[in-house]
């Protein structure tokens, strides 16, 4: 298990100060459990409170771009790595979103942060996405990621913790 933080740097982004993580490919390989989720999207305010926990499996590629597998939504993606360290690019295959992936913060053997911009269907919106390697993240480690989504600009409103759940609970299918 790898025991060093990952190291970071500050960005500014719309007048609000993102840090990004560098060196991620390393820091991210494994799996992940989604903890925490904060958008203004109106897709996500609508669905926020049905929301819970899952999994992702992270695995780096050979030039540092990263496979990440969602087996619950079944959707596998190739996040590009960019000349920006800790920044990654994707498209989401079932909407056509292009994605701008920051990871923020982390400790690789307990927490991360990912920034998201997503663009398509004429619209831009934010996310932030707290993962853990359990499900059992302190409340310090929640706390960076409200004044994260805060930060953002993400309405407190909008801020979910997700319950704790089975690896792909059926609800979500539903």
């Amino acid at each position: 298990m790898v025991s060093k933080l990952c190291s970071r740097d500050k960005n500014l982004r719309d007048d609000r100060e993102v840090t990004k993580v560098t060196n991620t490919s390393s820091c991210v390989a494994g799996k992940w459990y989604l903890t925490g989720v904060c958008s203004n999207f109106k897709w996500f305010v609508c669905r926020k409170a049905n929301m819970k926990s899952g999994t992702v499996m992270v695995e780096p590629t050979e030039d540092e771009s990263l496979k990440v597998a969602d087996k619950c939504w079944k959707i596998d993606i190739l996040a590009t790595k960019t000349d920006v360290p800790g920044k990654f690019t994707y498209t989401i295959p079932f909407t056509g979103f292009v994605t701008e992936m920051r990871v923020v913060d982390g400790k690789p053997d307990e927490y991360g942060m990912n920034h998201y911009i997503n663009t398509g269907r004429n619209e831009t919106f934010v996310e932030n996405k707290l993962y853990g390697r359990s499900l059992d993240l302190s409340a310090e480690v929640k706390e960076k990621f409200n004044q994260l989504c805060l930060q953002t600009g993400i309405l407190p409103e909008n801020i979910v913790h997700l319950p704790k759940t089975e690896e792909c609970p059926l609800e979500c299918f539903v």
